[in-house]
């Protein structure tokens, strides 16, 4: 019996193992935080990246904007340790906005001069908008290039059906906003422009990070709580090979 219960313990252990040695990758997946907005208005988003390599540290973020729907106004927030060199590209069609024709709009926004060490993780806050309104997302491919010269490409694109591919790109989902009754949409108000030109806040009272925080908080559990319960099943299953040999091995009453 104690055999049999040795074994028990150590399938699910390695059961477990397996089951957390798969689920680790996809919290080290370059994202946009959070992960949705509104068409047509302003947001502040955070890329959060995450350092998955174990001996190098992340020096240099690259984030590439979509060049087939090009953003207006786009401001990055402050990060401790980094510098941010926005990278702007003549537009071959000028941008219609409010404020005349734009002929030039940021396309890529590269981070360097600080570290992201093992097991650690950054932010990097941007102000978009306004954001397109002909398009259900955005794809910000992105690159990650470590001390040890190695380049992470996060730019594959996820197809419609298919498993998530190795390296995807980070994603920004764009909804349809609710009007305020008055023909205009709410997220595009004039206030609401006028604090996304401003300079951005602090890094502590930032909404988008706060959101990223509460996000990752509930994915990491509900993750947690499936590998729990993927263990539970295995000790079931063992324990009742255990009751059942004992019950064909047993002394047969008088």
């Amino acid at each position: 019996m104690n055999t049999v219960m040795r074994r028990a313990t150590a399938l699910a252990a390695v059961t477990g193992a397996a089951v957390l040695a798969t689920a680790v990758p996809a919290f080290a997946h370059v994202s946009v935080q959070p992960g949705n907005a509104a068409k047509g208005g302003y947001s502040t988003v955070a890329f959060k990246v995450p350092n998955e390599d174990d001996k190098a540290s992340t020096i240099k973020v690259e984030v590439n904007l979509p060049g087939d729907h090009p953003i207006a106004s786009v401001s990055v927030q402050p990060v401790a340790g980094w510098t941010a060199q926005i990278t702007k590209t003549k537009l071959k069609t000028p941008l219609k906005t409010g404020h005349g024709d734009l002929t030039e709009a940021v396309t890529k926004i590269t981070w360097s001069g600080g570290k992201i060490k093992p097991g650690e993780f950054q932010q990097f806050p941007v102000s978009l908008g306004p954001l397109p309104e002909d398009t259900d997302q955005l794809v910000f491919k992105a690159l990650q290039t470590y001390d040890n010269k190695e380049v992470v490409r996060w730019i594959e694109e996820q197809q419609k059906g298919q498993e998530e591919p190795e390296h995807p790109a980070p994603v920004l989902a764009l909804a349809d906003a609710a009007d305020d009754g008055h023909g205009h949409d709410a997220s595009t108000s004039d206030d609401k422009k006028d604090d996304a030109k401003a300079e951005p806040v602090s890094a502590t009272g930032d909404a988008a990070t706060e959101k990223a925080a509460s996000a990752d908080a509930s994915d990491t559990t509900a993750r947690v709580l499936g590998i729990v319960g993927i263990v539970v099943g295995v000790l079931g299953v063992a324990f009742g090979v255990v009751a059942g040999r004992r019950r064909g091995t047993g002394t047969p009453s008088a």
